[in-house]
């Protein structure tokens, strides 16, 4: 039998509370997930890039990211991960507050592979993040880091 290995995953999200529902979410699931969490965009570059601090980072297999971020938005932080040639076939989940056609258009012309807006309720905020999980985590075959 071949060992279960864990599923790397960056979020990239600056609201503690986001992030605690996501943690929760992404903790009920029967998977192994190893979540790694940066709170500005500048921070998720060099970790992606394993700059400073996140020298001996893991490559993540999947990136969860908010658009409205400090330091370097989460646009920005799209179009970059999506121009470098080590980075740009690790699939990117925006999820957003925004629900502007004209954003989502804009990350998807950007590389994204999907779109969401944050639900307001805790149930539906949990159902979307489980819903990440199943399709992302379970069904998709992610790429080899």
């Amino acid at each position: 039998m071949t060992p279960v290995k864990d599923v790397e995953v960056l979020l990239v999200e600056d609201d503690p509370g986001d992030i605690e529902l996501i943690r929760e979410g992404l903790d009920d699931a029967k998977i192994l997930i190893d979540l790694h969490v940066v709170d500005d965009g500048i921070k998720a570059m060099k970790y992606l890039r394993r700059e400073g601090p996140y020298n001996a980072s893991a490559r993540p297999e999947l990136i969860i990211l908010d658009l409205n971020l400090p330091k370097k938005d989460g646009r920005d932080v799209l179009l970059e991960i999506k121009k470098d040639e080590k980075l740009k076939s690790i699939p990117v989940v925006v999820l957003t507050t925004s629900a502007s056609e004209e954003d989502f258009n804009r990350c998807y012309e950007l590389g994204a592979n999907c779109c969401i807006t944050k639900p307001i309720g805790l149930q539906e905020f949990m159902r979307i993040v489980q819903a990440i999980h199943d399709f992302w985590v379970t069904i998709v075959k992610l790429p080899a880091a």
